[in-house]
């Protein structure tokens, strides 16, 4: 099995909540734990511009390749611009492309990266210069491999940027399960959104998504899925007061793989977000959705 990863990845932002090592510390450990060895790895090709302008504006690309925002537009992406970041966003949009590519050829394709969810057409903010998962998508159904995909958004925050661009797109479903009141405002409508209060836990989220996700699959009949596994639910994250465990985002993710596997839809799989105070827990929580998601099907 190839697992899609850059050390490109892997960006200086200062001082940050977002620890960008961790693609890196999770690669490691899928290593050391005698999981994957160098060999498995895949590195990404960079896309065409004309990829990331399935989804951006040329407007918008084009200040971003110049590394030319205002002072306005770069506090709302909330992490310095530089040539370095660019490249890793837009290599990003590549990793994803090739998740999907691999999981409708195997089955299953996993991105130790990618899931920048907050990126719009014209502009980024949130951490996130360019949207991934959307690129993704669209290059999908250029290549005429899909027409109809399913955004599974577990991140902590709202899939606002994701929500917004596939607002009209019937053949698009996008389900987000958050936190109700935190970033983003406001929020843009996904086709169902799950809005959970601060403190909400394990059991009352894998319920919520019990009662949801088969409904959808078996109503909207997606060729693909996308999965943001994000680890920001985590009880010890630093941007959200959700309180779920390791152990229980490790069930979320064998929950969401038995429906795709299960209904005999492929899987491409983002890390999204991850904040924890300690970046093991993070790096633990990304590695056990590798882990389940090479187990066989219950």
């Amino acid at each position: 099995m190839q697992i899609v990863y850059s050390p490109e990845y892997e960006v200086n932002l200062g001082a940050h909540p977002f620890v960008t090592a961790k693609y890196r510390l999770v690669k490691e450990k899928l290593i050391e734990e005698n999981i994957f060895t160098e060999k498995d790895f895949v590195i990404p090709e960079i896309p065409d511009d004309d990829d990331i302008l399935l989804v951006h504006t040329p407007e918008y690309f084009k200040k971003v390749k110049s590394v030319h925002l205002s002072s306005d537009e770069i506090l709302r992406l909330e992490i310095p611009l530089t040539k370095e970041i660019t490249s890793a966003g837009i290599l990003c949009c590549g990793g994803t492309i090739l998740a999907c590519i691999i999981a409708i050829e195997t089955g299953a394709g996993i991105h130790l990266g990618g899931g920048f969810h907050h990126a719009f057409p014209d502009h980024g903010e949130g951490f996130c210069v360019f949207n991934d998962l959307a690129v993704a998508i669209r290059k999908m159904q250029k290549l005429n491999k899909i027409k109809k995909a399913l955004v599974i958004d577990c991140d902590l925050h709202q899939g606002n940027g994701t929500a917004y661009i596939f607002q009209k797109d019937t053949n698009v479903f996008t389900f987000s399960i958050h936190q109700e009141d935190i970033y983003p405002y406001p929020k843009q409508r996904s086709n169902v959104d799950i809005e959970l209060s601060a403190g909400s836990g394990d059991e009352e989220y894998l319920e919520l998504l019990r009662k949801s996700i088969p409904a959808i699959i078996k109503k909207h009949k997606p060729e693909i899925i996308l999965y943001q596994a994000g680890a920001d639910p985590y009880k010890g994250d630093q941007l959200g007061q959700l309180k779920l465990t390791i152990d229980g985002l490790k069930k979320r993710d064998e929950f969401i793989f038995k429906q795709a596997r299960t209904h005999d839809i492929p899987v491409a799989v983002t890390l999204g977000g991850g904040y924890a105070l300690d970046t093991k827990d993070t790096v633990n929580i990304h590695t056990n959705t590798v882990r389940v998601f090479l187990k066989k099907p219950m």
